[in-house]
């Protein structure tokens, strides 16, 4: 099997897998999940920021096939690119999701704090008070929120296929593989806050759940796209590795840690960012 079908098959563990993971988690899930998320969340971060500073960054200056190192411009206007895309679709989800609770104003941070506002099922309990018997209004919130996760998957699949085709053909342990399990944790919130809304609006659990798995397919175009690109030259392997970079940075920092530290306000999730960040070091070193 070559390396486009590995990343195709890891791609879908990680798309698919992830987010189907996460609705299941949303179907059965129990309000004691803060802190496992939190430190889940944390441990993630600090991974997916040794995998972006000490590979894919390092690697969008020096591509393989490269005569010279690429310009700073180059790999600075892949990271803002990159950066901005995601910034954009996770504006759009939120807009789409939170705008409609109270809590959420001027004074109040612009993420989650609480479990319920990570996978946004305060924002359906909020519906299902206002109009108890409407419950096409929460299923169709649920397919808002799949489309819109699906839309999100897209760029990140893109991710995992420029850092494979980095990697110059390693399928385990190199930087395409480390991004995918990174991405497959940090796909479960986003399968949780797809899965809650179908379930409340009356669907079945189980066709809930596989609902919100197909939302995370996605994923498995973009990684087919991000390869394809990355394979043209030693420019678009660059471009393509830092776009990588720069989406990842926004996940980190926009989403990973902030949701880490506000779902459990204590020093754990600084510990697990940590450990996260070496362990993340070392497998990139290995």
């Amino acid at each position: 099997m070559n390396v486009f079908w590995w990343v195709v098959i890891v791609t879908a563990i990680a798309g698919v897998g992830g987010t189907g993971l996460g609705g299941l988690i949303g179907v059965i899930l129990r309000r004691d999940s803060s802190r496992i998320v939190s430190l889940l969340l944390a441990f993630a971060g600090g991974v997916m920021m040794s995998v972006v500073c000490f590979d894919l960054i390092p690697g969008a200056f020096c591509p393989d096939g490269a005569a010279e190192e690429m310009p700073l411009l180059l790999v600075l206007a892949g990271i803002l690119l990159g950066y901005g895309v995601i910034h954009v679709l996770n504006y759009v989800i939120d807009k789409k999701t939170n705008h409609e609770v109270a809590h959420i104003n001027e004074g109040h941070p612009q993420t989650a704090d609480d479990l319920d506002e990570l996978i946004h099922a305060d924002h359906y309990h909020e519906h299902k008070k206002a109009s108890m018997k409407n419950n096409y209004e929460l299923f169709l919130a649920g397919v808002v929120m799949a489309c819109a996760i699906a839309l999100h998957n897209m760029p990140e699949g893109m991710v995992i296929g420029a850092s494979y085709a980095g990697d110059g053909g390693e399928i385990v342990g190199g930087a395409g593989f480390l991004i995918a399990m990174v991405i497959g944790l940090h796909n479960i919130p986003e399968g949780m806050a797809v899965s809650v809304p179908l379930v409340t609006g009356g669907m079945n659990k189980w066709k809930a759940i596989g609902v919100t798995a197909l939302s995370g397919a996605p994923t498995i175009i973009g990684a087919m796209l991000g390869y394809s690109l990355g394979l043209i030259s030693p420019v678009w392997l660059s471009l393509s590795l830092s776009f990588a970079g720069g989406a990842m940075l926004y996940v980190v920092f926009g989403e990973l840690l902030p949701e880490a530290y506000l779902m459990l306000r204590s020093k754990a999730p600084a510990v697990f960012t940590l450990i996260g960040t070496l362990v993340g070091l070392i497998l990139v070193r290995v």
